[in-house]
């Protein structure tokens, strides 16, 4: 998947108004990510996306302990927007993630996270979910 079908994904599945607030999306969420996983497993996903969107994963993990909804605390600050609409973009960005990348990968990363994090990942961007 290249650069560009990425971001219109993310618009499309978070049904954002601009490429800019996907952008803005993908950026917070991959970092907040980023600082969540150990070791080199931030740069391993990475390798398998876009370089403009792996940029967002590199530095390192950081195996930060975060429980699922300080994880949407988070992102929903970081894009500046209510924990509702924060939490259907960041599922949004990881359901593109999960079809850009392989479905190893994507194991591995669910493996470092706590099972509470199952949701972030199985329920796509739509339906509600108790946190």
């Amino acid at each position: 998947m290249q650069h560009d079908e990425f971001i219109g994904q993310v618009a499309n599945r978070a049904r954002l108004p601009s490429r800019g607030d996907a952008e803005r999306a993908t950026r917070v969420v991959l970092e907040t990510l980023r600082d969540r996983l150990a070791g080199g497993q931030p740069e391993n996903l990475g390798a398998e996306l876009p370089q403009e969107i792996a940029i967002h994963l590199q530095g390192g993990g950081g195996e930060e302990p975060l429980a699922l909804h300080d994880f949407f605390v988070r992102v929903s600050d970081g894009i500046g927007v209510d924990l509702p609409e924060g939490i259907h973009q960041a599922r949004a960005v990881i359901s593109v993630v999960t079809d850009a990348v392989s479905e190893g990968q994507i194991a591995n990363v669910r493996q470092q996270l706590p099972e509470e994090y199952a949701p972030l990942f199985d329920a796509g961007s739509e339906g509600e979910m108790d946190l």
